[in-house]
Order: structure tokens, then sequence, then C-alpha cells
């Protein structure tokens, strides 16, 4: 159920949809599959298989899915089909194929094989928190979080979301926060982190499962270098690494899942139900936490 990756965006409070609302509007983009001779098939499913709703929602938490699927078409494949009737045409004509006719043979090789390849489907949670103005996509893709954002905005006109801004970037506070040896408050500092100086080619240093106070990391920060990956957990609850991007991967659930589950009964969707809302309820605490200690911009839309 736990989001494994956080893509951050805000919502606007101009955004009033109700979930049944936002549920007939996502249904008008709901997938379908185009065919054995489509290569991609994109759309809305809902994110439960027992329910039909596109937008489920619990105590105003609203829950969807966007599904992606790929037809398994290897261009090498291609290739070698391609350059098989190549040859045949060759020997037919008496001459060698020029530029246009090879790819007009590659675009019907490839028509040619779409029925048969595999198809790979592949579902994008999306997590809309209208109370306290989120939007997360569980994805660590950043063009993968832009795909849904353009189709969240096909189906939503206006879609009032804005990326989320910071005063302080995470490269600097990360490492302030190595230097120091402890983080914000109710965040504590675990043993991964990835050290790197500016530019593109700049050598980076990674440590995993390594104390992050030897003398060692000191004289790379004193170097130059700046923390762009850092592992904290937040509240002893919630673990996860924020890159200097604000991107929250290898988000983790700690010992609340199992005292939640002694909890909980034992119908599967009052479980699922639970699981969401507790899900939001501890992302929403940490995030709101994490962005109060990197100094989030008010934005416009937010004020209004």
């Amino acid at each position: 159920m736990w989001f494994k990756n956080l893509k951050l965006f805000r919502l606007s409070p101009s955004f009033n949809l109700t979930a049944p609302q936002l549920d007939a509007l996502l249904a008008k983009e709901q997938f379908v599959s185009a065919g054995a001779a489509a290569p991609l098939s994109i759309g809305w499913v809902p994110p439960r298989e027992e329910d039909v709703r596109f937008a489920y929602s619990v105590d105003r938490q609203i829950l969807c899915s966007y599904r992606t699927e790929k037809k398994l078409l290897p261009t090498t494949v291609i290739h070698q089909f391609a350059k098989v009737r190549a040859q045949e045409l060759e020997d037919q004509q008496g001459f060698k194929p020029g530029r246009k006719q090879l790819r007009d043979l590659k675009e019907e090789v490839t028509q040619t094989l779409l029925p048969r390849a595999f198809s790979l489907a592949r579902d994008t949670r999306v997590w809309i928190d209208p109370v306290n103005h989120w939007l997360v996509i569980d994805t660590a893709s950043a063009s993968k979080s832009e795909e849904i954002l353009t189709a969240l905005g096909k189906a939503i006109y206006p879609f009032p979301v804005e990326p989320v801004q910071v005063t302080i970037s995470p490269a600097a506070a990360m490492t302030d926060w190595v230097l120091s040896g402890h983080g914000p408050a109710n965040f504590s500092v675990d043993q991964d982190a990835e050290l790197r100086a500016g530019g593109d080619k700049a050598a980076a240093v990674r440590y995993v499962k390594h104390a992050l106070d030897s003398d060692d990391i000191q004289k790379h920060i004193k170097g130059g270098k700046q923390c762009m990956r850092l592992a904290l957990t937040f509240n002893d609850r919630v673990s996860f690494v924020l890159t200097e991007n604000l991107d929250i991967k290898r988000v983790a659930a700690q010992d609340i899942l199992d005292q939640s589950e002694q909890n909980m009964p034992v119908d599967a969707n009052e479980q699922f139900d639970g699981d969401f809302t507790l899900m939001c309820a501890e992302l929403n605490q940490m995030l709101s936490a994490l962005l109060e200690a990197l100094e989030e911009k008010v934005l416009t839309a937010k004020a209004a």
C-alpha cells in the first residue's frame, strides 16, 4: 500500500473537486487497450481491482492509478527482420534498397511484429490530498511524473498544481545536517549518503551503512563537496532518502505497520482503508515537517 517514491507537488486551495466529480472526469480518460497493433496504451484505472471507482476516497484523501501498457518489441528484433526483408527486396529489384525503402521496411516489420509482442502494463499511483494541498506521485522518474501531470491536466481543466519551492536548497540543508551530526526537529540522520562536488562530471563519494561523523566525510565537505542524497528517519516511524531535487525515495514505514495490523479488522476493505489512512497521515506529518525545515515558499496560489 505504501508509496515507495514521492514526487511532490502543491495543489492550490482553488482545487475543490469532490471524489465523485474527479471520478467522473477520470472515467472519461480511462484506460482502454488500443489493440494488438498499438505500441502504447494509456489511461486511468481503478486503484483497487475490487472497486470500480477511478478516484478512491477515504476521509477526503483520494487515491488514483494511471496505467501504461507497452508492447515489448526490441529494436534488435526489428533490425533483424528488416535486414532479411531488405535482402529479399534487393534480390527482387536487383539493387540495394534506398533510405526511404529501408524506413518503410522497418515500419512494415514493426506493424507485422506488434501483434505477436508481449505487453507490459504498469500502474503508477497518485495521492491527492485536498485538505493539506498535496499531490504526490509514486514514482522516481521525472518523465513519468510529467506524463501523469499532463494526463491529469487533460482530465481536469484548469488543473491548479505547482511544484514545491523552498528557500533552503536540499543540498545545502543536508550538508549542514551531516556536518552537525543531526537532522532538523523530529528527523534523525541515518547511515547512507552521497557527497558530490559541483558539475555534471564531478566525482561522487557514496556511503552505505556507514557512520557519517568520520573525519573523511568532514574533509570531503570542507573540500567543496555537498550532500546530494541523505537517508533520514522521521520520528522513528518513516525512513526515506532525500535528494538534491527534493525527491523522496526508498520510503519505508517502520514498526507502525506491525502495530496497525494488530488492531486491523480482518475485512480486506477495512484493512485497505486503514492502511491508506495511516499512510496519508504519516506522510503528511513527515512532508510538512520536512518543508518547514527547508522553509517552503508560500506560493501566490496558496495565499489566495
